[in-house]
Parts: structure tokens; sequence; C-alpha cells
């Protein structure tokens, strides 16, 4: 099957072995978040399986620009200048074409511009802090943006959130609609982190790391990172939405 052809089949079983599990009261969220009764297996619909499409039609200039895509004419984000980018890749680790990305995050000071967000680190008034794009024929995504920071979150006394990107992802069918965080290589707060240490598995904890990319870097502009995602599969990246037992 060619890499731009979508899947016409049920899609590979998930390996719950491999996902943390749903309760997990270290992390107080999934106490109120994690299902109370047995899950129930259904079968995947041909809308689940072959739907939605996306275009590059649908994507305005610089939605894959942070750095700029909120900032005033002639300015830019304040912080860490890198690029993101990576393959999303289906079960069979073939590429995935025309898959939407959507990717959010807090600013270089650990801030979201959110209404909620009373941590005490300042606004840029020039960083939304959101944004798109849509994979390539290969599967190939890139994005440029401002490293977050790291903040504080009510879960203990002295908790912090390593920084990181979310991402959710469209691929080819709405069963494969996932959510995940990726993480920055040598951050000492991922094995801190009372997300990640639901997390049983060492190499899972590594998919959601992204690796330093000097190679991928643009001189006097932008460091770079490289972060595959795995929408399904044996070994998929670990995804939000799953954790939670939605």
């Amino acid at each position: 099957m060619d890499n731009g052809t979508p899947e016409t089949g049920a899609f590979f079983e998930r390996d719950r072995a491999w996902h943390p599990k749903a309760f997990t009261p270290d992390y107080k969220s999934s106490v109120v978040r994690s299902p109370r009764r047995a899950l129930l297996s259904l079968e995947n619909s041909p809308g689940e399986i072959t739907g939605p499409v996306f275009g590059h039609d649908m994507l305005n200039e610089n939605d894959a620009d942070l750095i700029h895509n909120f900032a005033r004419p002639g300015e830019s984000a304040l912080g860490e200048r890198i690029i993101v980018h990576g393959r999303v890749l289906d079960e069979r680790g073939r590429g995935v074409s025309g898959a939407l990305l959507e990717f959010w995050q807090a600013n270089a000071g650990g801030r979201y511009r959110h209404k909620k967000d009373e941590y005490m680190a300042p606004l840029d008034p020039n960083f939304g802090g959101c944004g798109r794009t849509i994979t390539d024929e290969n599967g190939n995504y890139a994005l440029r943006t401002i490293r977050p920071g790291p903040y504080p979150w009510p879960n203990g006394i002295n908790d912090w959130r390593p920084a990181h990107i979310h991402f959710s992802i469209f691929g080819h069918g709405f069963a494969q609609r996932l959510i995940t965080q990726m993480y920055f290589e040598g951050d000492p707060l991922i094995p801190l982190c009372p997300i990640v240490q639901t997390i049983n598995d060492e190499a899972a904890v590594k998919q959601l790391v992204a690796l330093f990319d000097k190679a991928h870097a643009t001189p006097f502009d932008s460091l770079a990172y490289k972060f595959d995602i795995v929408l399904r599969g044996r070994r998929s990246t670990l995804f939000e939405n799953r954790m939670e037992g939605n």
C-alpha cells in the first residue's frame, strides 16, 4: 500500500500494557477523569476510518511559525528560537500524508495566553502560543516557535511541569485524533513530573522526548529538535486522551 493511501480496514488493536493506567492518584486529575466502569470495545465505523481529509489550502500564512503568527508587524516573540520537526507515522511505520497537526504551548516564561492562567510570569504580547500545519506526502512536518518555559501547577506542594509543547494530531480517520505532549532532551524536570511518572516503561517516556538536532538548526537563528509521532500500534506514542481513559 502506498504512503498516500488511507486505511480502509480496522486499525490495529491498542496495546494497553504499553500505556499508563487511567487511575493514578499521584496525578490528581486522573482521579476524576478515569473511567468508573469497564471499557467497551467497539468496531471502527467507516466514517472513523476514512475521514476527515485536510488540505494545505486551509492553512494561513505563518500558521506554523509561532514566532511571528501573533506578533505585531516587524516584531517577534521573545525567547529561545527553535525548530521542531519530524514525521507522523502509522502502525506500519509508514509516513502519514495530509495529517493535521495543531500545537499549543506556554511562552518562554512558562505562561499560557489563557484567562485562567494566573502564573506570575509575564505575557508576551507578540506570542499567541498556538499554530498548525499539515504533513507532506512522506509524513514530514516542521514548525518554528519559542522554547516554552516550565511552570508550577497545583498537583503537589512544589510540582513543576517540564517545558513541553502540546500536539493534537488528526490522521486519516477520526480514530486517529490524538493528543500528546513533547518534552525536550536533557530537561531535569522530566523524571520528576507526576504525569511522566505514570508511565512505567522508560522506552515509552523516551518517545515523548524530542532530541536535540543541530544538523537541522538554522545558523544565527534557531536551534532544532526532532520529534516523531506514531499514531497507533504496539509501540505508538503515548497520548493524553488514552492515559485518561477517553
